[in-house]
């Protein structure tokens, strides 16, 4: 007898349909056909047992299992529920009605038990796109999935509790999530807060700024001086996700498995913090079963890379592209998958190898030359990417031990949105523009006009400081984020001077 089930399958941050088609016919032999992986070749076993162990049999006859489109690899065991209950509809150990309006997944243990599986978000996105009623999955995924609108999610523990719920034995509660409600409970709730940082005023407007634009940003400061400290802080300040960001983010952590049991969406920033032993595949995506990397999960939040010169440099030169494009391309020979990676870069370095260059009470003690090689660890192509080079110096004990309340992220949030708001409504016409760093050297020019006496201080600065080329686009949408947050339609002498001092590792001799 042949019966249909349906499953799906996830290709970059998008699910597939998939069909699996069960017949049963004089033999002896199980055969799976489809481009299955091992995982997949492996599920009869694992279901034979499941099924025993459960009070049911596996027929012993011919059983052929194909899963379709054929050309399309399936790989992991989120097919495994899917098709043992398709081998028992076949053998007439249960009803076959429901099956058509489901699409099932769940990973079978040996004793009949199911486990979470991966992406369940987009699957349930792609099942409510493709007419299904509803959605049969570990009820440690029911929550992520019931997001989806007008889509009935059940959540199982057991494959009885399948079987039961298919033939109409035993109903299932239905999982529901008050998508807003939760989403708007628990928007900007975060940990830690700028109020916890005493003194710094200058870094932490330089974030305000980074935060404001969308800027890249780089720390430069001795060891203990707060850099670490200040960059956790940065997704606090952020605007608010919006829904349809929360839902994108997620959908990421979904395909990735970062996603806790508990959580239905995202209502936070994320932060990523790799170490600098990171390898290029991890941070940007891909290996043999494709998955979103470090940039990616960073996708609408921030990418913190703490001891920048230590990362290999082959690292940071993939760093390059997704910087431009805000997106990650991953080809190989048979498939290829796009990630976003819209992020803010935030990094930190120490000035020298001791770490005690430019210290205010330490000497230095490296060796002449020391200092420049180990800053030249960075590639040119590299900084030219990040636009705010801000050099952080040690608090000194008065500031620490003031008892004077520091200003709380939420005000210096509002000041951002407010500054994202205008931003928003200058490129209001332009789909992928959305804050002044996206901005495209034609956009500059149309966008930051400057005055005679503001090109004079630009001439000036760029000859007396010894500034590069590259210097001046970053210059100038910087300049034009801090007079977005003054409310100035104009940029002013004043805010061309405050970029240009965010610029110290461009300026001649700095590591001299």
């Amino acid at each position: 007898m042949l019966v249909k089930t349906y499953g799906s399958a996830v290709y970059g941050i998008e699910a597939t349909t998939i069909t699996i088609e069960v017949n049963i016919s004089g033999g002896t032999k199980y055969y799976i056909v489809g481009l299955p992986d091992n995982a997949v070749k492996e599920s009869l076993r694992r279901i034979e047992s499941a099924l025993s162990s459960s009070g049911f049999r596996m027929p012993r006859q011919k059983i052929v299992v194909n899963l379709a489109p054929a050309d399309i690899r399936k790989e992991g065991s989120s097919y495994d529920l899917a098709i043992a209950v398709a081998i028992l509809a076949s053998s007439k150990q249960t009803e076959a009605s429901l099956l058509s309006e489901l699409v099932i997944l769940g990973e079978l243990s040996l004793d009949g038990s199911i486990q979470p599986i991966k992406g369940a978000l987009p699957i349930a996105l792609q099942a409510a796109r493709d007419g299904f009623k509803g959605i049969l999955l570990p009820l440690a995924n029911a929550r992520e999935a019931a997001v989806v609108p007008g889509l009935q999610v059940y959540g199982i523990q057991h494959i009885k509790e399948a079987v039961d719920f298919i033939s109409n034995k035993q109903p299932l509660d239905r999982v529901t999530v008050d998508t807003k409600a939760d989403f708007l409970n628990n928007i900007n709730d975060y940990e830690v807060d700028f109020a916890d940082v005493q003194g710094q005023e200058n870094i932490k407007r330089a974030l305000e700024i980074a935060a404001a634009g969308g800027h890249n940003a780089v720390l430069i400061g001795p060891p203990g001086s707060g850099k670490t400290m200040l960059a956790k802080r940065l997704p606090t300040i952020l605007p608010p996700l919006s829904l349809e960001e929360s839902l994108e983010t997620t959908k990421i952590h979904s395909v990735a498995g970062k996603l806790g049991i508990a959580e239905s969406l995202m209502t936070t920033r994320p932060f990523r913090a790799p170490h600098h032993t990171i390898s290029d595949v991890a941070l940007v995506g891909g290996g043999h079963q494709p998955q979103p990397g470090e940039i990616s999960l960073a996708h609408n939040g921030v990418l913190f890379l703490d001891e920048l010169p230590e990362f290999k440099r082959t690292v940071l030169e993939v760093l390059r592209q997704p910087l431009e494009s805000r997106n990650m391309a991953i080809s190989r020979a048979r498939f290829s998958v796009n990630y976003p990676a819209s992020f803010i870069l935030i990094a930190a370095m120490n000035p020298c190898p001791c770490g005690f260059y430019n210290h205010p009470q330490k000497d230095c003690l490296c060796n002449p030359g020391m200092v420049q090689k180990y800053v030249s660890k960075i590639s040119g192509p590299l900084l030219d990417r990040i636009d705010l080079h801000v050099e952080v110096t040690p608090v000194d004990f008065t500031q620490l031990t003031a008892t004077r309340p520091a200003e709380k992220s939420a005000a210096i949030r509002d000041r951002v949105a407010a500054a994202r708001e205008w931003q928003a409504e200058r490129f209001k016409t332009l789909p992928n523009v959305h804050c002044n760093a996206q901005m495209t050297p034609r956009q500059v020019r149309e966008t930051c006009h400057i005055s005679t006496a503001g090109q004079a201080l630009l001439k000036a600065a760029m000859e007396r400081l010894g500034l590069s080329a590259r210097a001046y686009d970053r210059i100038l949408k910087v300049s034009r984020t801090i007079a977005d947050m003054e409310r100035s339609t104009d940029i002013q002498t004043a805010h061309l001077a405050e970029a240009i001092q965010f610029r110290s590792l461009d300026r001649r001799g700095w590591a001299e």
